[in-house]
């Protein structure tokens, strides 16, 4: 199974001949590669997938697909503290 995870970009530059940016991701920043999405700029929100940008999201799509990631996570916290105590 393959994730993408939303971010916002908060830095954009060139490093290489490539644009680069860095994205935050509800306060974890890393260095992403936007030269599949162009049209990206700063303040954009993007679907990130092995440090490369993916596509253009809207902040709310960015937001519902986040908190549906926590959700997930929180469900998923218990199932792993049981069997770590096990």
């Amino acid at each position: 199974m393959c994730l993408g995870v939303p971010g916002q970009i908060v830095e954009v530059r060139e490093r290489d001949g490539l644009r680069m940016a860095t994205v935050d991701f509800g306060g974890t920043r890393r260095e992403v590669c936007l030269a599949y999405v162009p049209e990206a700029g700063l303040g954009d929100y993007v679907v990130v997938h092995v440090g490369f940008a993916i596509s253009v999201v809207s902040e709310s799509e960015a937001r519902e697909t986040q908190a549906l990631l926590e959700e997930i996570a929180a469900q998923e916290l218990p199932a792993s503290s049981k069997l770590a105590g096990s």
